[in-house]
């Protein structure tokens, strides 16, 4: 037992040193959603009319910002496999001694607490920009975080177990990601949306990932905390069966 703890440990150390000394990533990982946050959320706050925001539109699309940078690093970092193949670590650590369901473990904490910090920042950004957030629930928000990045690492490792070219990988990732946000009302509210949209949205667990920070952090959600926690804990523990299944299947 103690030699598959101390296996995690170390996955995880790798993945950490490894996020950590790529600086540009880590920028390049908030351009985009700080862009999102500061031409749109600035732009058009207090223009639109939005239930329980008293029209701040810059609140109201901060929790979604937040999913976006969760979603994206997190599914994005399952190249690490695709990666570790090329360069022949993967083979070696699939030799090691300990069950691959370990591996899969320690890849997912290192690369989720890298997703963490990067939703740390963007929160940080956000508070610059002006937004107020209930600083009282952080501890839950850092830990729904976890579990957001947790389950989309999980499926992002899982893809990855079956694709061995990074262009591939990125396109099915660009592929996936994208409806997935756009469909998760994290820049605007889907009852606006026609009714074929909202039907499809309930079965984006992007969307029960931005109702859950949106309570988190500003108080309002239009949909239970208990209902989307409740079917995020689901997904991530039908996502790492996915990831491990997949990865077991990976031939040394």
């Amino acid at each position: 037992m103690s030699h598959e703890l101390l296996a995690i440990y170390f996955l995880w150390k790798r993945e950490m040193i490894r996020f950590l000394r790529s600086k540009s990533r880590i920028i390049g990982s908030l351009a985009m959603p700080f862009f999102f946050l500061a031409i749109l959320g600035t732009g058009l706050s207090g223009a639109m009319k939005l239930p329980g925001m008293n029209g701040n539109y810059l609140e109201f699309i901060t929790p979604g910002i937040l999913g976006m940078v969760l979603l994206f690093g997190s599914m994005f970092l399952g190249i690490s496999v695709i990666i570790d193949r090329q360069f022949g670590f993967l083979k070696e650590t699939l030799i090691a001694p300990v069950k691959r369901t370990t591996l899969v473990i320690g890849k997912t904490l290192g690369n989720s607490t890298a997703a963490v910090i990067q939703g740390i920042l963007m929160l940080l950004l956000s508070v610059f920009l002006g937004v107020t957030i209930q600083l009282q629930d952080i501890l839950f928000t850092i830990l729904l975080m976890f579990l957001i990045s947790s389950a989309f690492v999980c499926l992002g490792i899982a893809i990855a177990s079956k694709l061995e070219d990074m262009h591939g990988f990125q396109l099915i990732m660009n592929f996936l990601m994208m409806p997935m946000f756009f469909l998760s009302g994290a820049l605007f509210p889907l009852t606006s949306a026609p009714q074929i949209i909202q039907t499809i949205a309930y079965f984006d667990p992007m969307l029960y990932a931005v109702e859950a920070l949106r309570f988190s952090l500003l108080g309002y959600s239009s949909m239970p905390i208990l209902i989307s926690v409740s079917i995020l804990i689901a997904f991530f523990i039908a996502t790492t069966f996915l990831a491990a299944y997949f990865f077991n299947r990976i031939e040394s």
